[in-house]
């Protein structure tokens, strides 16, 4: 039997004895062992970790503890959220690793934990989660797993390859402006940001304090929707968390669309760079199945667009700017060159300008508000083209390929999933983004896509050609 792909399969091969918590744990251990060389998925190994937490899983397993559907799951965990285990670097020069081993496991890791999840290691990720890595300093350089000379996107870079490498079968990303949507459309896995203050994000290093999300990433919709239910609900310790039931997503996902509509935005107009010519076609494919599955699709025009995306992207820089100043003006050589320029721009924009993006999101949230009076969902592609190269690339550059910086500034739900490839054989994707607090239906949407694909199952060409342990 080869080993499952999905967090889905392996809870049932658990249950039946097919496979144990170790098995799985090792063969990731394994793809680490042939691939992380080639794709810079971790910063740090939790190997003997994981192996030990593994063995207590099977144990409680075989004694009839059951803690749910991660128990005994491989996760990774992006390196800006602290887990025991090892040190929290935000790939960065600048943060004290006594900071991550100081506080413990941040809440989301504490409760994956709780739920019997087995966690392998820190992942690797933009500096700080902004800046695209730089090669004079002492980090890996994450590389896409179907094609090594192109990004993985970021900034949740290492755990977005990893679980498209089979390193693990999900893991924790976070989401300022798109950072888990970009790099799941990229290596063609599903990556889910719930609405803003869903999941309490103590124990992460800020970026954006009012964009900044922790969120799920993995094969499918419903593995994502199995971790959120896990890391979701209400926190004292971080104040932007929201005490608001949670439900269970995963008995949600009914994979029936009957009476949903949905609003498809295609952006034509709105973008900068001119799309994969795939994607179009593959955009209708998918419309075809959320069709066929029963959902109503219309064409609409997302609100106030551009300008939100800009809210998005000028906010988190001045929140990012209040965070860094002192080390930006004591320290500035240790920041990566895309970090310290990123950051730094945002003293070029006033106080003023902060006042007015605030203004303009709440103007947005009011627009987006009535738009779904109409509509259950909101359809548009993730990314328009596949993952740039490496080289020559900066965060600029990125922003024209990836759509997602508009949930960011309204707090709307918004999940990427796979659709097809593109030009080079890369990865392309779509976003449906939905109600504050309705992630259920969010994941349905996905899920009964998924049910009717297999975009998602899809492993890179190096995975295969190293006899990978996933296939």
């Amino acid at each position: 039997m080869t080993d499952p792909m999905t967090i889905k399969d392996a809870a049932a091969a658990l249950r039946s004895g097919a496979t144990t918590s170790v098995a799985l744990t090792q063969a990731c251990i394994d793809a680490a062992d042939r691939l992380d060389g080639k794709i810079g998925t971790y910063i740090v190994r939790f190997d003997e970790l994981a192996l030990a937490a593994a063995g207590k899983a099977d144990e409680e397993l075989a004694a009839g503890v059951d803690r749910g559907p991660l128990h005994g799951i491989p996760l990774g965990v992006k390196d800006i959220i602290a887990a025991e285990g090892g040190p929290t670097t935000a790939q960065s020069l600048i943060l004290d690793p006594a900071w991550g081993e100081g506080i413990g496991d941040a809440v989301v890791v504490a409760r994956l934990r709780a739920a019997g999840a087995v966690i392998t290691g820190k992942t690797t990720t933009f500096e700080f989660a902004i800046g695209v890595p730089d090669d004079e300093k002492p980090f890996p350089i994450p590389r896409n797993p179907w094609d090594v000379t192109r990004t993985p996107g970021g900034s949740s870079s290492g755990t977005g390859n990893g679980v498209a490498a089979g390193m693990f079968l999900g893991g924790l990303g976070t989401d300022t402006g798109g950072s888990i949507r970009c790099p799941a459309a990229f290596n063609g896995i599903t990556g889910m940001k719930q609405t803003f203050g869903r999941v309490p994000k103590s124990g992460c290093t800020p970026l954006g304090y009012s964009y900044d999300h922790i969120g799920p990433m993995a094969r499918s919709a419903y593995d994502c929707a199995v971790m959120l239910g896990v890391m979701a609900g209400h926190d004292p310790s971080d104040a932007t968390s929201v005490d608001v039931p949670v439900p269970d997503y995963a008995a949600a996902l009914t994979g029936s669309l009957e009476g949903v509509r949905i609003g498809l935005d295609m952006l034509d107009g709105l973008l900068d760079i001119e799309p994969d010519p795939a994607l179009a076609g593959l955009m209708q494919a998918a419309v075809a199945v959320l069709t066929a599955a029963g959902a109503e699709v219309v064409p609409v025009r997302i609100p106030l667009y551009r300008e939100l995306f800009t809210a998005t992207m000028t906010g988190l820089g001045h929140e990012a700017l209040a965070y860094h100043r002192g080390d930006l003006v004591s320290r500035w050589a240790d920041y990566g060159r895309g970090a310290r320029l990123s950051i730094g721009a945002a003293a070029l924009t006033s106080g003023a300008d902060y006042v007015q993006v605030q203004r303009v999101r709440r103007v947005g949230q009011r627009r987006m508000a009535e738009l779904f009076t109409d509509l259950d969902l909101v359809l548009t592609p993730t990314a328009v083209r596949g993952a740039p190269r490496i080289a020559g690339t900066g965060l600029d550059e990125l922003l024209q390929v990836v759509q997602t910086g508009v949930w960011n500034a309204v707090g709307y739900p918004a999940l990427s999933l796979p659709i097809g490839f593109g030009e080079g054989g890369l990865p392309l994707s779509l976003q449906l983004a939905g109600r504050p607090f309705e992630e259920a239906a969010v994941f349905n949407a996905g899920h009964a896509y998924q049910l009717a694909t297999d975009w998602h199952l899809k492993v890179p060409p190096i995975v295969s050609a190293a006899e990978p342990a996933f296939a």
